[in-house]
């Protein structure tokens, strides 16, 4: 018995021309260039998902640095010592702190001083 492949290819191009919605003419348009784009666009975002933590963690410990130095410390005496003094607050937490609550990063400060 003959079997037509018409409608699963149909699916299949349709699935790739939602993907590329917002995309170029080219990768709108033609189903190869459009699946070579999403896989693309697919390894980038997994990248970019992990670059993000690495982003955010530098952002986290320059403003961790910023309030230690205006509160006469620096960020490496800082952190070491809140593990002498068994606070286990992570950077995250840290520089959430130092941006809207300063008092409470002072607090802190002393206590691992």
């Amino acid at each position: 018995m003959r079997v037509k492949r018409g409608v699963t290819t149909h699916k299949r191009h349709q699935k790739i021309r939602k993907a590329t919605k917002g995309m170029t003419h080219a990768h709108r348009a033609s189903v190869r260039r459009g699946k070579q784009a999403v896989v693309k666009s697919l390894q980038y975002s997994y990248r970019d998902r992990r670059n993000r933590k690495r982003t955010f963690r530098a952002l986290w410990n320059t403003r961790i640095n910023a309030a230690a130095r205006i509160n006469g410390t620096t960020y490496s005496k800082l952190i070491a010592g809140l593990k002498k003094a068994n606070i286990e607050l992570d950077r995250k937490v840290l520089a959430e702190l130092a941006v809207s609550e300063p008092k409470a990063f002072t607090e802190i400060v002393k206590s691992a001083k």
